[in-house]
């Protein structure tokens, strides 16, 4: 008899590749993945008018998705699209009322419009002043999942996150944070299953319990 593989689709962080997703690694027998890389925007494009054509990219039916910062956030507005078993966000938020401070500041001052292109194609700013990762080694080591350097999607990116403006949870999200997210502080986050000592690049520095926890929770056996 053969086993009915479910489908799980990953969508990165802002500007990140798919190459953030390298150490990630489920049962092959159980699980099939997709990465979802970022498209340009188009000019003035509403996030669910984008969102609509990212959930395109997801051709089966009952499939899990699951987001990283700002990709959480959009496979939440991509879920408005689809039917799925699973809806899961890392490193990010739920609604406009988990966002920090400095970021709704930045939806009634739009400073970010002003972030000159060289300054955004930049990666180590990116890494350095988006994530908040001073250290050299770290930076250089994230440094290299920054593949998205297109400054029309990253100007887009930006608005959409600081002005994203859902105001209520999506029934039966799961969301996993770690309680070191320099981004997205824990004390703003409710509703979640917490990691210990994880950042806002969990992904990659507690891909181990990831790949241990992720079947369990798609499974609902995660206690």
């Amino acid at each position: 008899m053969i086993e009915t593989k479910t489908h799980i689709y990953f969508v990165p962080g802002l500007a990140a590749g798919k190459e953030i997703f390298e150490n990630i690694s489920l049962p092959v027998r159980r699980y099939e993945i997709h990465i979802i890389e970022w498209k340009i925007p188009h000019k003035n494009e509403p996030i669910t008018e984008y969102a609509k054509r990212m959930a395109a990219e997801v051709r089966e039916p009952n499939s899990v998705l699951i987001g990283v910062s700002f990709g959480g956030v959009m496979v939440q507005e991509m879920s408005e699209f689809l039917e799925l078993k699973k809806l899961i966000i890392i490193s990010s938020v739920k609604s406009k009322s988990e966002l920090p401070s400095k970021m709704r500041i930045f939806k009634t001052i739009p400073a970010y419009r002003l972030i000159p292109p060289s300054f955004l194609e930049n990666s180590k700013n990116l890494v350095k002043y988006g994530l908040g990762i001073k250290s050299k080694a770290k930076l250089e080591t994230y440094q290299k999942y920054l593949s998205v350097k297109n400054t029309q999607y990253l100007k887009w990116a930006i608005q959409q996150m600081v002005g994203w403006n859902r105001s209520e949870e999506i029934e039966n999200i799961v969301h996993i944070h770690g309680d070191k997210d320099p981004v997205f502080p824990i004390r703003k986050i409710e509703n979640c299953i917490i990691i210990p000592g994880g950042t806002h690049i969990m992904l990659i520095v507690k891909f181990k319990w990831l790949n241990e926890n992720l079947p369990k929770i798609i499974e609902d056996s995660f206690n």
